[in-house]
């Protein structure tokens, strides 16, 4: 009988319920008072830019399903139509929480910190002559108040930008609608100078709501509100065989401005007159239309944390390790022809990256570079090294992924301008998504032609590298490094049968090598040896995975998965999955490396990798793990893992029924925060480990290495 029929339904989470457990996990970090208040309000941020997100891609297209006639929906098999229905409901429940965080436990707090967040009705004269003095200077000039009637009709409003819909009375019998759209160049908070020590702002549209009479003259306003709608982004084409990529996917990036409304916001105070406009407009159901009590838009309250200069309100600076360092591009290569050089950022700078980027570009003996781009940032130091490389005459060649979605538009941006360089621009393969993180620099030298790699767990922008958790391998062992260039003639020659050496490359032997491995270590346990799997990554879906682990389980490994997102395997359950355990870390950086430990009878197998155990990542994208080899690193990232598991201040650990539990410090004993002990060990490389058991059995120590000829994490 097949394993997924043993199974049953049952034995799956469902994605989108684990998804929108997970963002209720951040928004717990919004509400705990042990988080200092801006950055409280940063994780307020994120909480509703995560579910613009979410209902822009996942709950469009489960309304498309549901319009469809598909009756079933997900890994979990539920009924499509009942899962919209609860999917929005739990939605809505979550926005109440997210405004009753901000209305009443952030604005109160930054009250008492002396951060006011003004109304109109609330400002001083003083006040009140400064705003209206900014609205005609700075806001006016930009706005474009449109009059809806038969010559004018309600004008195309673009994804979730904020608009103000007004009614207006024309004379005693007739009524009209007027709409005006705040540019998104416009900040959604203006500074407003006061004489007390302090800051105060308000939000823009409120300052355009007061002032609205002034762009609809000779009507009187019966009622106006702030709106925005949210469309369906979710529009790429399967068919991708005709025509050219690039232009495809401008095309996607135009249509999203257009895609169907799946939200919409008003403020609580619109006037049936107006709700009723907006639903008949956008051709909503009531379901979807989202009444909030506050600003529309909490992303926008991100931008307060640079607005407000008040250090004790944010964590404490992080000074990341700079002990690799590099004088020049002789050194770094030198260095890396000596030893492989491993890097947990952002505890480890990403210097050593970017630098790496910029000495292929300028070393005269670098003649080739090769790197993939999935998700970098607008002025990304790494693509104008990549720019400079090819006006040089290097022979430059970028996998530059258009479809990473959000990304677009950056992406194919930089790509133009490598072509118009004279480099060499791919898209990868038609069909999957290229999402690996590798970079390549090919050095004529006097033994003949060297490579050297980067191979990295997250995109190379070194902005969100600040920010979220990734590791990087710089390396020129010829497995890694031959293994590397097979994967960029992967991307650009379609090769039928490519020697990847030692590395697992999605869609090609990621999934297999990863169930072999997860085979390995259940054949060991039925043989009455130890079996063990301990891996961290971002989200785990795919079913095939699952039910390799549920077969470990049963024959006795002990699985530990540290999964910050989406998980569809249930943990603990009996009979199925007694010896597994899933944990979340959500704080204060994005979780983002992906660690893959195998015991493999006492010689562990170790990767790092771009790729998730998710269908998409094993089946759908190229994505790359490699093996970590050096002894030294492979204890450095059990001591990794063993802090991470053993994390009790910012973890929640998973239940069987998809909840999740927060995890509570043992009794007189400190708690465990994993991202403050990598931050300080930063800082003190001998920092010792916490007071923690290591999760992985004692092996005969290796000889101490000369530190000159080790790489660190």
């Amino acid at each position: 009988m097949p394993q997924a029929e043993y199974l049953g339904k049952n034995a799956f989470i469902d994605r989108e319920y684990s998804w929108l457990e997970f963002n209720q996990r951040v928004l717990e970090e919004a509400q705990d008072p042990a988080n200092p208040l801006l950055e409280r309000i940063k994780f307020l941020a994120i909480v509703a830019n995560n579910l613009d997100e979410f209902i822009e891609v996942r709950v469009a297209g489960l309304l498309q399903k549901v319009e469809s006639g598909l009756p079933v929906d997900g890994i979990a098999g539920l009924d499509a139509a009942a899962k919209l229905n609860t999917v929005i409901k739990l939605i809505q429940k979550s926005v109440k929480q997210q405004y009753k965080c901000w209305n009443e436990d952030l604005l109160p707090e930054l009250r008492e910190k002396n951060v006011h967040i003004k109304t109109m009705a609330s400002l001083s004269k003083e006040e009140e002559k400064y705003v209206h003095g900014y609205f005609r200077q700075e806001i006016y000039p930009l706005l474009t108040p449109i009059k809806v009637d038969p010559a004018h009709p309600f004008p195309w409003v673009l994804n979730k930008a904020l608009c103000l819909l007004a009614l207006l009375k024309e004379d005693k019998r007739r009524e009209g609608l007027g709409v005006v759209t705040i540019p998104r160049s416009l900040a959604r908070l203006v500074s407003v100078p006061n004489k007390e020590k302090g800051y105060c702002f308000i939000f823009i549209h409120d300052v355009v709501q007061h002032y609205i009479t002034e762009l609809f003259q000779g009507y009187a306003i019966k009622s106006c509100a702030p709106f925005r709608a949210t469309r369906n982004s979710n529009l790429y084409q399967e068919d991708e065989e005709d025509g050219s990529l690039i232009d495809a996917v401008e095309a996607v990036v135009h249509n999203r401005r257009r895609g169907d409304v799946v939200r919409l916001e008003i403020d609580k105070s619109a006037s049936k007159r107006i709700v009723d406009a907006l639903t008949k407009t956008f051709d909503v159901d009531v379901s979807q239309v989202f009444r909030v009590d506050g600003p529309v838009n909490l992303n926008r309250l991100a931008s307060l944390y640079n607005m407000v200069p008040m250090a004790h309100l944010k964590f404490p600076p992080l000074h990341p390790s700079t002990a690799v360092h590099f004088q020049d591009a002789e050194d770094l290569f030198d260095e890396i022809r000596r030893r492989d050089i491993l890097l947990h950022h952002p505890f480890d700078s990403y210097d050593p990256v970017v630098r790496f980027i910029q000495s292929a570009a300028e070393d005269p003996k670098v003649q080739v570079i090769k790197q993939t781009l999935y998700r970098t940032n607008a002025e990304s130091p790494i693509m104008y090294a990549l720019l400079e490389a090819a006006e040089q005459g290097k022979e430059v060649v970028a996998v530059v992924e258009l479809k990473a979605r959000f990304d677009e538009k950056s992406n194919i941006s930089w790509a133009r301008q490598l072509e118009e360089k004279g480099g060499t621009v791919v898209y990868g393969l038609v069909g999957l998504k290229a999402h690996c993180k590798l970079s390549l620099a090919i050095r004529k030298e006097e033994s003949g032609f060297a490579r050297y790699a980067h191979v990295g767990t997250g995109n190379y922008n070194p902005e969100t590298a600040r920010r979220y958790t990734d590791i990087s391998l710089l390396s020129s062992d010829p497995e890694i490094t031959e293994g590397v260039s097979e994967v960029f003639n992967f991307l650009t020659s379609h090769s039928r049968s490519p020697d990847f050496k030692t590395l697992l490359v999605g869609p090609v032997n990621f999934l297999s090598e990863t169930l072999r491995r997860i085979r390995r270590e259940t054949e060991l346990a039925l043989a009455g040896k130890r079996g063990g799997i301990t891996a961290k990554m971002n989200s785990l879906l795919d079913v095939e995975v699952i039910e390799a682990l549920y077969e470990a389980s049963r024959a006795g490994v002990i699985v530990r998965l540290i999964v910050r997102g989406t998980c569809a395997l249930r943990p603990g359950a009996k009979g199925l999955s007694e010896n597994i355990r899933v944990k979340s870390v959500v704080g204060r950086f994005l979780e983002h490396s992906r660690i893959f430990y195998f015991e493999n009878g006492g010689e562990p197998a170790v990767f790092i990798g771009s790729g998730d155990w998710m269908e998409r990542n094993l089946r759908e994208r190229v994505e790359v793990a490699i093996p970590i080899k050096d002894a030294q690193f492979i204890r450095l990232m059990e001591d990794v893992l063993t802090v991470y598991w053993a994390d009790d201040a910012k973890s929640r650990w998973m239940r069987a029924d998809g909840t999740y539990v927060r995890a509570v410090p043992k009794a007189g004993e400190a708690a465990v925060n994993v991202q403050e002990w990598l931050a300080k060990r930063a800082e003190s490389p001998d920092l010792p480990l916490p007071q923690v058991t290591s999760l992985f059995p004692p092996r005969a120590q290796a000889p101490e290495p000369d530190p000159a000829e080790t790489g660190r994490i």
